[in-house]
């Protein structure tokens, strides 16, 4: 059973989002929080595999929610609820640990697919919300320079974080590969524990601050222009 906790500050929102997620045999909402400091709270007792959090929300907004969470509960995955009216400081959500972001009018299918696929760590979710947040932001954020734990990465393994950078699923990889899923998926989870990050987002954020992968490029080189 995947266990949600919903924080936002609109109980209509929250009641939508439990009626949706309750209908599912393998979901369960185990709290409604609504506000910042009651969604950390919230979570340090439930101890949730999932955390669906509003960006903005009175006293304590969403992302410095997900920020204390991501510190203190790195098994709980925390997918942000957003409009395209964003700020850069959802770029340091990404940094901070946040699994991905989800647009809050969303269709049910997808946020329910989306719950499942964070409580899986497998993919980052919305990939195209993603790749437009790390396109514009990670060119504005101070980038420490190349990391040396890239250097213990294969020319293959390189292109493959490349790809997780364009925010392609592992099936997506696969495809782009020709190699199966479940190689592509063994070859993310060698990287990640390679590069010592906790999931794919903050792999994605590893690959765009070294420069690895330029904001607006594909292929891992950041010489090839996206399509």
């Amino acid at each position: 059973m995947i266990r949600v906790l919903l924080a936002d500050d609109q109980a209509l929102v929250r009641a939508g989002f439990r009626s949706l997620l309750d209908d599912e045999d393998d979901l369960a909402v185990v709290g409604e929080a609504a506000d910042g400091r009651a969604a950390v709270a919230m979570a340090r007792a439930e101890r949730p595999d999932v955390v669906l959090m509003d960006i903005r929300m009175p006293g304590m907004d969403g992302l410095e929610a997900a920020r204390r969470i991501a510190a203190d509960l790195p098994e709980v995955r925390i997918v942000i609820l957003t409009t395209f009216d964003l700020d850069e400081f959802v770029y340091g959500a990404l940094r901070a640990g946040v699994a991905g972001f989800l647009v809050k009018d969303t269709d049910p299918a997808e946020l329910i697919r989306a719950v499942r696929v964070a409580a899986r760590g497998d993919a980052l979710i919305s990939p195209s919300v993603t790749r437009r947040l790390i396109a514009e932001y990670a060119g504005r954020a101070v980038r420490p320079g190349p990391d040396l734990r890239l250097n213990g990465l294969t020319p293959r393994e390189r292109e493959v974080v490349g790809l997780v950078a364009e925010g392609l699923s592992n099936d997506e990889v696969a495809a782009r590969l020709v190699l199966s899923p479940a190689t592509v998926k063994s070859a993310v989870s060698r990287i990640m524990a390679k590069l010592r990050v906790r999931d794919r987002a903050q792999l994605v954020v590893l690959a765009y601050e070294s420069g690895m992968v330029a904001p607006g490029y594909a292929g891992g080189t950041g010489t090839q222009p996206r399509a």
